[in-house]
């Protein structure tokens, strides 16, 4: 007994035909680039969470409100329970099906004629019972071919959850983008109703030195061209507002709070932390898209272990046990109890070459997901050498405009001042209000990119403690 025991139990776990898995060599350089561009490496990049690089409350509301009711992650949730769902399927095809059959009946022993689960027995009847269970054509899954399939889908399964971890760090991202980006247009608006509101009095001023016979109607003209673009331009901003709520909206799924609103970009990118910078490119391996991208690299490893096992015999076993008897109180003894079983192999002796093919497809397969793989991670290098070389140069950048905004409002300063005395043309203080006005605006779309860098490296370099899904570490787990 006990050796027929073990002798099933090697049979039921057969053999692998899966291909031992090594993953491929990044394709990247070991760290990041260098130079004037990048800044000074410092500390390796810790564990991290959303909450630790945004750090106003009112935007992880925002955020924790789009983690719950987006509906992209919703989709994706579902696609999850899907992926889970088939690999259950796929794991059940590795265990017997077992079915109940009971039957009764009545035969005439005149005719031979039976009616099955028919009438009452009468004297002229003779009744059958027939009590039995049994498995038809069980796969023994001699050479790992149930057991490479079922692995398949487990790496599958386990890169939509790294999938869906992506879609949770892109979903963070963008709404800490699209929030950045309200506060910089309502720091544009309020620029505009002040350039408005300039704008009106240079008006008011110019229309009276014109009707005192001070200024020529050209200084008029002038002034209300200015006044009409600041209008314009405050028509734009109060749509570009606007317009990002609906975008906030879309990516929370639900209506956003006016009070969770950033005021401005000069309250709003100050919450941002910066990660550090010296990190290398090793760390690429636990963003979720690249882990998403070697779990599909291991369900083609096992799908190939699947096709080698397909070129081997298949031996099935088909078994029924049960209980038969002409009368029903002889139907629990032991003469009444039977069994059958029936082991089957097939082979295929003409294919016209399909089980070779399969074995081809999935190799070709697998060259496929190396290659998706490693341009995941060159890609992933590309996106955070990137984000790296933007952060290296922005806060000098962002020092300039401060110095070139701080000059222009002291020329426009002396501009004005100098008109109101009649020592210079309008004109020269039009030039230099306009000229104010652009530096205004640049400095707030710099400080929006020093800002948005920020998110950008949060984003691309992944790892987000409180979004993880599974790790590679997972595999050997079951759902």
């Amino acid at each position: 007994m006990r050796r027929a025991a073990t002798l099933a139990a090697l049979l039921l776990s057969g053999c692998s035909f899966v291909p031992s898995y090594q993953r491929p060599a990044a394709p990247v350089p070991a760290a990041f680039p260098t130079g004037p561009a990048y800044p000074t490496a410092t500390e390796p990049l810790p564990t991290i969470t959303y909450r630790d690089v945004f750090r106003d409350a009112q935007l992880q509301a925002v955020i924790e409100q789009a983690l719950v009711n987006n509906r992209d992650l919703r989709i994706t949730a579902a696609n999850i329970a899907v992926a889970r769902a088939q690999y259950r399927i796929q794991r059940a095809e590795q265990l017997p099906l077992i079915n109940s059959n009971n039957t009764l009946a009545l035969v005439d022993p005149g005719t031979g004629r039976s009616n099955v689960g028919g009438s009452p027995v009468t004297g002229g009847q003779r009744a059958n019972y027939n009590l039995a269970v049994g498995v038809t054509a069980f796969e023994i899954d001699l050479f790992g071919r149930l057991a490479a399939l079922s692995q398949a889908e487990q790496a599958r399964y386990f890169a939509s959850e790294a999938g869906a971890q992506a879609a949770r760090l892109a979903l963070v991202g963008d709404v800490a983008a699209a929030w950045l980006q309200y506060g910089a247009d309502q720091s544009l608006r309020a620029l505009a109703e002040a350039t408005r509101a300039n704008a009106e009095r240079s008006v008011a001023l110019t229309r009276a030195r014109v009707a005192g016979g001070v200024a020529p109607r050209t200084d008029l003209a002038q002034a209300e061209l200015t006044l009409a673009a600041a209008e314009a331009d405050l028509a734009e901003q109060v749509t570009a507002t606007a317009q990002d709520i609906n975008a906030l909206q879309l990516l929370v799924g639900a209506p956003v709070d006016p009070a969770q609103l950033p005021a401005s970009i000069e309250s709003a990118a100050p919450t941002i932390a910066a990660l550090p910078a010296g990190v290398d490119s090793g760390v690429l391996l636990r963003r979720p898209d690249i882990v998403a991208a070697e779990y599909q690299l291991r369900a083609a490893n096992a799908q190939i272990g699947a096709a080698r096992a397909a070129l081997f015999p298949r031996l099935s076993l088909t078994a029924f046990a049960g209980l038969a008897s002409n009368g029903l109180s002889q139907l629990f003894t032991s003469r009444a109890f039977n069994y059958t079983a029936t082991p089957g192999i097939s082979y295929p002796v003409f294919a016209g070459g399909r089980n070779k093919a399969a074995l081809d497809q999935a190799r070709a397969q697998f060259n496929i997901a190396v290659a998706s793989y490693e341009r995941s991670i060159q890609t992933a290098f590309r996106e955070v050498a990137d984000a790296l070389a933007r952060r290296g140069t922005i806060t000098d950048q962002l020092g300039a405009v401060e110095r070139q905004t701080a000059a222009a409002a002291e020329s426009y300063r002396l501009s004005e001042a100098r008109y109101k005395v009649g020592v210079d043309a309008f004109l020269a203080t039009l030039v230099a209000q306009r000229n104010l006005y652009q530096a205004q605006r640049t400095l707030i779309a710099t400080r929006l990119t020093e800002a948005a860098n920020k998110v950008t490296l949060y984003r691309t370099l992944g790892g987000d403690a409180l979004l993880n899904g599974p790790t590679l570490a997972e595999a050997k787990s079951a759902p």
